[in-house]
């Protein structure tokens, strides 16, 4: 019987947010608003929509050796940087920030 490729087992993944990420894009929207209303809906509703490119390559981002064994990787997205673990069929996504923030 003949293994799935990376490709054909990475479409049947599931995107899973962690709360910790959810609270970053509430954070990075009202940090935002004040600036620019408009801006901050269009960047908080990029940042949501990026991981559905995961779906399809997950190993797409920088593997992050420091969390071995776990498979966590990191994903530039604009100025942006997203944290995501791969879990078997699930892909979580970890944490979003601003490159510029001090983590």
């Amino acid at each position: 019987m003949p293994f799935p490729s990376n490709d054909q087992a990475s479409k049947r993944m599931k995107l899973k947010w962690t709360r910790k990420t959810l609270s970053d894009l509430v954070r990075l929207h009202e940090f935002l608003v004040p600036i620019n209303r408009k801006a901050a809906a269009q960047t908080v509703q990029s940042l949501a929509a990026a991981p559905t490119r995961l779906i399809e390559q997950a190993r797409i981002g920088e593997k992050l050796e420091e969390f071995e064994p776990r498979d966590v990787r990191r994903l530039l997205i604009g100025r942006y940087e997203m944290r995501y673990e791969i879990r078997q069929s699930d892909l979580y996504i970890l944490r979003i920030w601003h490159t510029r923030e001090n983590r």
